[in-house]
């Protein structure tokens, strides 16, 4: 099982067996480690994956764990 931490202010850390793909399906490969970090400042160099620039431009987000509500009911195909 993945563990995926949202750091404040930088990256979502992402733990555990994972599979990135990009939109066409191919996988990317993380030469071996067992740890990464996805952007959520849109200034990496390396997207999807951090490189540490949302340092250089002063990215801010606070984030704390809450519940999400429930999904809203999909329409019924008559």
């Amino acid at each position: 099982m993945a563990k995926i931490t949202v750091n404040n202010n930088g990256s979502l850390r992402i733990e555990g067996e994972i599979t990135i793909c990009d939109a066409a399906g191919k996988e990317f490969g993380f030469g071996g480690r067992s740890v990464i970090s996805l952007c959520r400042c849109g200034h990496s160099e390396n997207k999807p994956f951090c490189d540490g620039n949302h340092k250089r431009v002063g990215f801010q987000s606070q984030v704390e764990a809450r519940d999400l509500p429930p999904p809203a009911p999909k329409p019924l195909v008559a």
